[in-house]
């Protein structure tokens, strides 16, 4: 049975440029972060590493995380929206992946998360060949990135 649920990615300027992906499951947020943010082209497959769940009221959070805390530096909302799932999404995570369809501002159309044999935390994001797909996609910040 399909359900919306809510979805953000964070532009993260901590000590390394990273987007952190954000999908609303079983009353939190369960986050991974991508280093090289996610893409429109099915061609490039994303590096997605698990990291600690956040509450469902930082699906908002746009701000300064100070420095000497973890993940200090600058987050803003680099897309946000809605997203389907055909199946409960902790059932598909347990199986180590997890289908779904983003309707974004930016991130439009399907999407998988893989886990990677042997790699514990570490999963792919691989955009699915459909209407959205865009071979030629490149990823744009919000903001300027430290020089």
């Amino acid at each position: 049975m399909e359900r919306t649920r809510r979805f953000v990615i964070h532009e993260h300027h901590a000590s390394h440029l990273h987007f952190d992906l954000r999908l609303e499951i079983g009353g939190t947020l369960k986050s991974w972060a991508v280093p090289k943010g996610l893409s429109l082209n099915p061609n490039l497959k994303r590096l997605a590493i698990e990291v600690p769940d956040h509450s469902l009221s930082y699906i908002n959070f746009e701000g300064t995380i100070a420095e000497g805390r973890y993940g200090a530096g600058r987050v803003v909302i680099w897309d946000n929206g809605n997203y389907l799932s055909e199946k409960e999404p902790t059932a598909q995570l347990k199986m180590g992946r997890l289908n779904f369809t983003f309707y974004g501002k930016k991130l439009r159309g399907g999407f998988s998360l893989v886990q990677m044999k042997n790699r514990k935390g570490q999963w792919l994001v691989i955009k699915s060949r459909d209407e959205f797909a865009d071979d030629s996609w490149e990823l744009k910040t919000v903001l300027a990135p430290k020089a």
